[in-house]
C-alpha cells in the first residue's frame, strides 16, 4: 500500500498534472471530472469552510494565523470579508443601487456613523475591521456600475476580480523568475501575443507592464533618447544636445473660464490643453528635456495632428539648432478620442530618422476587434506602443503595457545589474529575470488578472466587448445629434467611444450666440454633474477644450452597460438641466 506523507494528496490528487506536457486530453478531462479535484487533502472542504457565528468583538489581528490555533479565526474573518465583497459585487450591477453615496471631504474627515479615518495606537477588534471594510466600499464611487460613465477605466470583470484576489494572496515581486516563475512566464507569453498584435513580425521585441500609461509613455522617452544618446546614461543629459519631443495639442491661445466670465488666470493661462495625454510633457519634465522642449503640433478639429504640421516644426527646430528626437501619436486621445494618422506620421519619422511612439492607452484595445483595429493602421511601424488593458479591455487597475520593437533595449536603458538580485550564476536562465530593465525594483503582478480573462474570454470575447461598446457609443450620437437641447462638439461619427456634447436647457435655446451665452452654457454641466453626485444615480465627465466651454465628454467602457443605461443617462440630464 502507497504511504502518504503528513503533508501528501492522494494518489488521484497528485496525478491531476495539468501542467504536465505527458497529460493526454482524454486524461485531463477525466480528471477534471472527478469529484475531489479542488478538494485532495482537504476531502472535509465543506464542512471547514462553513460560516459559524463568531464574535470578532474579542479578536484581533494578533489571533489570525500565524497564530498559534489562529486557523479557524482566520477561516471566519476572510469567510466574512468575501461576504462583504460579494454583497458589493451583486449590489454593484444592480441598477436601483447608487453608483455613489456623496459625502464632502470634511464629512469623511470627521467621520461618519462609526467610520473613521484616524489611525490608533492600540490595536482595534476585527469586529471593527469589517465595519471599517463596509463602510470603505459604502462611501466609495461604484464604478462597475452600469451607469458609471465617468472614467475611461470603468466595469467590473469578475474573471478580472478573481485573478487580483489571487494576484494579493501570493504576494510576489515580478523582479526574478526565481520569486515568481509563473507570473514572469504569463507576462512574457502576453506581451508576446500583444506585440503580434501590433504586427511586429513573430511578435518578436520587448516590454514589461507598469504601473499605468503615464509611466508607460514615460519608458517610451527614456528608450528613445538611450537609443540615440546611450552616454546620457551615464553621463547625464549635459553629453547630449537641446533634444526636443514633438506630441500634438488642440489650441495654442488658452482662455481660462472663471465661473463668472472669460479670463485669462495666471496659472491656466500657461497650460495648453493637449489632445495627447500630458504625460508626453510630464516625461519631458522628469526626464530632464523641460516643458518648453515639448514642442506642441496642431491638430484639427476632431483632435488628429496635422502631418504638415509635424514636418514644418521638425525643420524650424532643426534650423534652430535643437535636436528633434521623439514624435508621440496618439491611437484614441483622452478626450475627444482621436486617432492620429500614423503612417503619414511615421513617413516623417523614417524621414528625419525620429522615434516613434504610438501611445495607445485608450485606443489600444481596438487592435483585438476585427472591425475597427483600422484605426490604427501603421501601428506596427512603431518603435513603441503603449496600450492600457485596464482602459478599453476592462482589466482592473491597474494593467498598462510598454512594448518596444527592438529586443533588448529596455535592459540596456535601465539595468543596473544589482548584485543581490540578479546573479548570473544562478540553476536556471537568467533572462527570464526582467527586473533588471524595469525602472521600479518592487512590481506589481498586473500580468494574472489580464493572463485570465484572456484564457476566460478569448481574443473573441475581447472582440465582443470592444465591438458592443462602440455600438452603443454610435446609438448615443445618434439619439442626440438632431435632438432638441443638444449640441454636438466636433462635426461627424466619433471615432471611439468619446461621445462629446453640449446640453443646452430651455432658457438658453433661443439665445444668439454670444459671450454671455457661453459664460451661461459653461455652468451647466458642471451644476448637472454636481446634481447627478449629489443623487448618485450616475456620473459622466465634463471639461472644456481651448476655447469651447464646459462639455460633457461620455465614455463607454463598461461591459454591464446597455441601451437602456444611455437612454437613462439622457433622461437624467434633461431632468436635472430642464430649469438651467
Amino acid at each position: 500500500m502507497e504511504m502518504l506523507g503528513d503533508n501528501s494528496c492522494p494518489p488521484t490528487c497528485n496525478t491531476l498534472g495539468f501542467l504536465q506536457k505527458n497529460n493526454s486530453l482524454e486524461e485531463k478531462g477525466r480528471l477534471a471530472g472527478q469529484k475531489n479535484l479542488l478538494s485532495c487533502d482537504n476531502s472535509d472542504r465543506d464542512a471547514r469552510f462553513r460560516r459559524t457565528e463568531t464574535d470578532f468583538s474579542n479578536l484581533f489581528a494578533r489571533d489570525l494565523l500565524p497564530a498559534k490555533n489562529g486557523e479557524e479565526p482566520t477561516i471566519q474573518f476572510l469567510l466574512e470579508m468575501v461576504d462583504i465583497l460579494t454583497n458589493y459585487v451583486k449590489k454593484t450591477f444592480d441598477r436601483s443601487t447608487k453608483v455613489l453615496d456623496f459625502h464632502h471631504p470634511h464629512q469623511l474627515l470627521e467621520g461618519m456613523e462609526g467610520f473613521n479615518l484616524e489611525l490608533s495606537d492600540q490595536p482595534e477588534s476585527l469586529e471593527q475591521i469589517l465595519v471599517d471594510c463596509r463602510d470603505t466600499l459604502k462611501y466609495g464611487v461604484r464604478t462597475g456600475h452600469p451607469r458609471f460613465f465617468n472614467q475611461l477605466s470603468t466595469g467590473l470583470d469578475i474573471i478580472g476580480l478573481a485573478g487580483e484576489w489571487l494576484t494579493s494572496t501570493a504576494n510576489t515581486n515580478m523582479f526574478t523568475y526565481e520569486i515568481a516563475p509563473v507570473f514572469v512566464l504569463m507576462e512574457q507569453l502576453t506581451l508576446k501575443k500583444m506585440r503580434e498584435m501590433i504586427g511586429w513580425p513573430g511578435g518578436e521585441g520587448d516590454g514589461l507592464f507598469s504601473p499605468g500609461g503615464a509611466i508607460s509613455n514615460m519608458y517610451s522617452v527614456m528608450i528613445a533618447r538611450y537609443k540615440y544618446f546611450p552616454e546620457v546614461k551615464t553621463k547625464g543629459m549635459s553629453a547630449a544636445p537641446r533634444l526636443v519631443l514633438f506630441t500634438s495639442e488642440h489650441i495654442m491661445a488658452v482662455l481660462m473660464l472663471t465661473e463668472t466670465r472669460l479670463a485669462t488666470d495666471e496659472q491656466f493661462a500657461k497650460c495648453v490643453f493637449l489632445q495627447s495625454h500630458y504625460s508626453i510633457k510630464k516625461a519631458g519634465a522628469a526626464l530632464g528635456f523641460g516643458t518648453e522642449n515639448v514642442i506642441l503640433l496642431s491638430t484639427d478639429e476632431r483632435g488628429r495632428v496635422i502631418p504638415a504640421d509635424l514636418e514644418a516644426k521638425i525643420i524650424d527646430a532643426k534650423q534652430k539648432g535643437y535636436v528633434p528626437l521623439f514624435v508621440n501619436a496618439t491611437g484614441g486621445s483622452t478626450v475627444y478620442g482621436a486617432f492620429d494618422p500614423i503612417n503619414e506620421i511615421a513617413d516623417i519619422c523614417e524621414k528625419y530618422n525620429l522615434w516613434l511612439h504610438v501611445d495607445g492607452a485608450w485606443g489600444g484595445g481596438l487592435l483585438m476587434s476585427r472591425k475597427h483595429r483600422h484605426k490604427l493602421n501603421g501601428i506596427e511601424r512603431a518603435n513603441s506602443v503603449t496600450w492600457n488593458p485596464h482602459k478599453m479591455m476592462g482589466v482592473p487597475l491597474q494593467c498598462s503595457a510598454i512594448l518596444v520593437r527592438e529586443k533588448g533595449i529596455l535592459a540596456g536603458c535601465n539595468s543596473m545589474c544589482a548584485g543581490y538580485l540578479f546573479q548570473p550564476d544562478k540553476q536556471y536562465d537568467v533572462t527570464y529575470d526582467t527586473g533588471d530593465k524595469a525602472i521600479q525594483c518592487g512590481r506589481h503582478v498586473d500580468i494574472f488578472k489580464f493572463w485570465l480573462m484572456w484564457k476566460a474570454k478569448g481574443t473573441i470575447g475581447f472582440e465582443q466587448h470592444i465591438d458592443k461598446c462602440l455600438d452603443l457609443s454610435q446609438y448615443l450620437y445618434n439619439k442626440i445629434k438632431n435632438r432638441e437641447g443638444y449640441e454636438m462638439v466636433f462635426n461627424g461619427v466619433p471615432q471611439h467611444t468619446n461621445v462629446c456634447f453640449w446640453y443646452i436647457p430651455p432658457s438658453l435655446r433661443g439665445m444668439p450666440d454670444c459671450e454671455e451665452r457661453r459664460e451661461k452654457l459653461h455652468r451647466v454641466a458642471p451644476k448637472i454633474k454636481a446634481m447627478m453626485m449629489e443623487s448618485g444615480t450616475t456620473m459622466v465627465g465634463y471639461q472644456p477644450q481651448g476655447q469651447k466651454v464646459n462639455f460633457f465628454r461620455m465614455v463607454i467602457s463598461n461591459p454591464a452597460a446597455t441601451q437602456s443605461d444611455i437612454d437613462f443617462l439622457i433622461d437624467e440630464i434633461e431632468r436635472l438641466g430642464h430649469d438651467l
